[in-house]
């Protein structure tokens, strides 16, 4: 199954740098990884992210996404302290929502074409 999880959303706008979205996006691979899963497609703005994941059917999707906001919350903390801290609000990184669609329906190139859109930050 692949899944289209747009919208883990972070604190405020801007808090995402290129240099961050880059580390974001190796973390988010390495814990797909742990999962048996593949990370499709990776893409942010300011402010969240997009995914396509295709992921076994054996893994619970909510497990999955709390991992990848819980592991890449804690290391991108730690890396870019001083800058994470100016965005935080009431000390969380991401939100505790998020969106993930079924993309069974549509063709993946439409998928990834949407997500490679998306206006990362300079």
């Amino acid at each position: 199954m692949v899944v289209h999880e747009p919208d883990l959303r972070r604190g405020q706008r801007e808090s995402g740098t290129m240099p961050m979205l880059t580390r974001c996006e190796e973390i988010m691979r390495e814990v797909c990884q742990d999962f048996e899963a593949e990370l499709k497609q990776f893409n942010g703005e300011e402010d969240h992210v997009h995914l396509l994941v295709h992921y076994p059917p054996k893994v619970q999707l909510s497990r999955l996404v709390n991992s990848l906001k819980g592991v890449s919350s804690r290391y991108l903390r730690k890396e870019y302290d001083a800058h994470v801290r100016r965005y935080l609000r009431g000390g969380h990184f991401w939100s505790g929502s998020y969106f993930a669609g079924s993309c069974g329906g549509a063709p993946l190139t439409v998928v990834r074409q949407y997500i490679e859109n998306q206006q990362r930050p300079v």
